[in-house]
C-alpha cells in the first residue's frame, strides 16, 4: 500500500495534505508523500485557483457521491475523469502501479478506501525530520473499510475511463462526509496554497473560500479550517516572509477576524479580474453544433412504448426490441435502392434521437451502413458528448454484416464520432464461415468496437434473429432499437420473427415517394384454406401528430418462439 504510516509535512490536525495535480494517469494518494517535503525547489506551481471553487464542475456533489459509492459502472471521458477525480482523491488510495495489457492501450489501476489501511499510532519518541512540527494528531483512523475499485483507461481512437467496484457486495462502512471530516481533497489544498502564494493571509483565504458554503461543501470542504490553509502554505511562507494582505472587499476587524467591507459588492479580485463570488457556471462548455432538443411536453405519448426504466432481459432471454423507422404515405423508405432519402421533419428527427437515448443499442443492416455512412449516435441535449457525462445515453451501434462486407475506415462517420467523444465504438455481427480481415479488426478494436461471430444459423446457413438477440443479451444489451434498412425491417416483420418485437414507433411523412423505392411490406400470410390474412397487427395503438409528420406507436407481445431453426432467418447479405 502506498501509505506507510508516516505523516506528510503539510498535514495538520484535520489530516489535510496537498497532493500532486498533474494527471496523465490517475493521481496517487493526495496528501501522502507531499512533494513540498522534498524542498522548495521541487514544489510545483498550483494549477487550481479560487476560480475552481467559484465555478465548480457540473453536478459536482452528485459526481462525488457517485465516485464514492460506485454502485454501477461509471464511464468518463479523459478530461471528465481528470476534472472530477481530484475532488474525490481524499477517499481513494492507489494500491500499486498501473498495469497494462499486451496492446499497451489498456491501463488498469486498483484503489482502496483510505480507511482500509491499518490504524496508525506513532510512538512518542518517533524522530521528526528537520523543520517538521510536532504531530498533533496522534492516531490515524484505519482498518475499518474494505471498499475497493478499479479504473480502466483505454487509449486509442476511443479514449476514456471505466470505473467499477471490486466485489459486488462490498460497500463503504461510512459515508462520504466522514472521509471529508478526516481528510481534505487535493483540490481544496491547492486552492488554499495558490491564494496564499498571491500574498493573501491564510485567514483571508479561509474566509473567501467559505463565502459560498454550498459550493465548498460540494467540493468536500465542509470541515475546512484555518489550519488547513496554513498547512498548505507553510513551506512557501518559510521562503517568503513579506507582509500578507486581505482580499479586496474584505478587511481585518479586531475580534471578528476577516470580514467584508460594509456595502462591498459580492466580488473579489482574482489575478486582477473582477468576478462574482456566486457566478453562473461559466466553465460549462457550449453544446456542439447539431445538438437536438426534444421537449418534455412531447415525450409523454412515447413512454408506454419504451423499455422499462430498469431494463432487464426477460425470461425468454431476449432484450426489449423497439422497431422504428420513417416512411412515406406509400410505405416507402427511399426513392431508390441505396439512395439516402430524408423523410423525418425536425420534430420527429429529435424524437428519434430521444428514442436512441433510451436504448442500449441501435441495430442496422450492412446495406444501410454502406449506403448512408451513418454516425449511429445520439445528439440529444444532455447525453454524453452533448452536455452529458461520459457516454451516458449513447447507444451501442450494431451492424449486422453476415458476410463481413462493410469496409470500415478511419473516415467512416461512426468512427469519426467515436474519436470526437460523441458516440460508442460499433459492434459487427458476422455469420459462420466469415471473418473480418486483420486490419479492419484491429481498426475496430482501436475505436472501442468488436465483432461478434455467431455460430447459430438456420438450415439455409442464414443468421436468425433469435441468435442475434441472444448474442446481444449475452453482451449486456437489455434494449435494442432496430432502425433498418428495408430488408432488416421486412424480415423482422415476418410472422416467425414478429414475436421478437415489443413495440413499434413509425414516423409517417406527408409525402408519396412513388414506385421504384424500397418499401416496407412483409411477405403475404394465408390461413389453412389459402385465404390472405394480415401479416402483422399491432395492439394498443396511438397516433400522435408531431410537426408535419404523424407518429404511430403500437405494441406486440412476445410470442413463443420456436427453438428449431426456420427457413425464414435473416438474409445472409442483409442489404438493408
Amino acid at each position: 500500500m502506498a501509505d506507510d504510516g508516516s505523516p506528510s509535512q503539510g498535514e495538520g490536525p484535520s489530516g489535510s495534505g496537498l497532493g500532486p495535480m498533474n494527471m496523465n494517469l490517475p493521481s496517487t494518494d493526495s496528501g501522502e508523500g507531499n512533494p513540498e517535503s522534498e524542498g522548495q525547489d521541487q514544489l510545483p506551481l498550483p494549477t487550481r485557483t479560487l476560480r475552481d471553487l467559484l465555478n465548480p464542475p457540473r453536478d459536482l456533489a452528485r459526481m462525488r457521491q457517485r465516485l464514492f459509492e460506485v454502485k454501477d459502472k461509471i464511464e468518463l471521458q479523459v478530461d471528465e475523469f481528470e476534472r472530477y477525480w481530484p475532488y474525490i482523491d481524499n477517499v481513494w488510495v492507489r494500491q500499486h502501479k498501473a498495469g497494462t495489457d499486451k496492446s499497451g492501450r489498456v491501463i488498469t489501476d486498483y484503489y482502496a478506501c483510505r480507511l482500509q489501511r491499518p490504524t496508525y499510532t506513532p510512538k512518542s519518541d518517533t524522530p521528526r525530520r528537520d523543520g517538521q512540527p510536532t504531530r498533533k494528531k496522534q492516531i490515524r483512523e484505519g482498518g475499518t473499510c474494505q471498499m475497493r475499485l478499479k479504473t480502466i483507461r483505454y487509449e486509442g481512437g476511443y479514449s476514456g475511463y471505466t470505473i467499477v467496484k471490486v466485489g459486488d457486495e462490498t460497500q463503504h462502512t461510512h459515508d462520504l462526509e466522514h472521509i471529508d471530516k478526516i481528510k481534505r481533497t487535493s483540490v481544496l489544498m491547492e486552492i488554499a496554497r495558490s491564494e496564499v502564494m498571491k500574498g493573501y493571509m491564510p485567514a483571508s483565504v479561509f474566509t473567501v473560500m467559505n463565502e459560498d458554503m454550498e459550493k465548498l461543501i460540494a467540493a468536500g470542504g465542509r470541515y475546512l479550517n484555518r489550519n488547513d490553509v496554513r498547512n498548505a502554505s507553510q513551506h512557501w511562507r518559510q521562503n517568503h516572509r513579506e507582509e500578507l494582505r486581505v482580499h479586496e472587499g474584505y478587511k481585518y476587524d479586531h475580534g471578528n477576524g476577516i470580514v467584508r467591507h460594509d456595502g462591498a459588492t459580492q466580488t473579489t479580485q482574482l489575478n486582477g479580474d473582477t468576478q462574482m463570488v456566486d457566478p453562473a457556471l461559466t466553465n460549462i462548455p457550449p453544446l456542439p453544433p447539431g445538438t437536438l432538443r426534444f421537449p418534455e411536453s412531447g415525450r409523454a405519448f412515447l413512454e408506454p412504448y419504451l423499455p422499462p426504466t430498469e431494463p432487464a432481459v426477460d425470461e425468454s432471454g431476449f432484450p426489449h426490441v423497439t422497431l422504428t423507422y420513417a416512411t412515406s404515405m406509400d410505405s416507402s423508405l427511399t426513392l431508390a435502392p441505396g439512395m439516402q432519402t430524408i423523410l423525418s421533419g425536425p420534430e420527429t428527427k429529435a424524437m428519434t434521437h430521444y428514442l436512441r437515448s433510451k436504448h442500449d443499442a441501435i441495430v442496422i443492416g450492412v446495406g444501410t451502413a454502406a449506403a448512408d455512412d451513418p454516425a449511429l449516435n445520439c445528439r440529444l441535449e444532455g447525453v454524453g458528448g452533448f452536455g452529458g457525462l461520459g457516454w451516458e445515453g449513447q447507444p451501442r451501434p450494431v451492424i449486422i454484416d453476415p458476410g463481413a462486407r462493410w469496409m470500415i475506415t478511419p473516415q467512416s462517420r461512426v468512427l469519426q464520432t467515436v474519436a470526437a467523444g460523441k458516440g460508442r465504438g460499433p459492434w459487427v455481427i458476422m455469420a459462420p464461415g466469415f471473418a473480418m480481415d486483420p486490419m479492419r479488426l484491429e481498426l475496430l478494436k482501436y475505436y472501442g468496437g468488436k465483432y461478434l461471430g455467431l455460430t447459430d444459423f438456420d438450415k439455409k446457413w442464414r443468421l436468425r434473429w433469435e441468435a442475434i438477440l441472444k448474442a446481444l443479451a449475452a453482451e449486456g444489451i437489455k434494449s435494442v432499437m432496430i432502425e433498418g434498412g428495408g430488408m432488416v425491417i421486412n424480415d423482422l416483420l415476418q410472422p416467425e420473427n414478429a414475436g421478437f418485437i415489443n413495440s413499434v414507433i413509425v414516423t409517417v411523412a406527408p409525402t408519396y415517394l412513388g414506385k421504384g423505392g424500397v418499401g416496407v411490406s412483409p411477405a403475404p400470410v394465408h390461413d389453412h384454406t389459402g385465404r390472405p390474412q394480415p401479416a402483422v397487427k399491432f395492439q394498443n395503438v396511438k397516433w400522435q401528430p408531431l410537426g408535419e409528420d404523424v407518429v404511430m406507436c403500437g405494441k406486440l407481445q412476445k410470442q413463443a418462439i420456436m427453438a428449431q431453426p426456420t427457413a425464414s432467418g435473416v438474409n445472409s447479405q442483409f442489404e438493408g
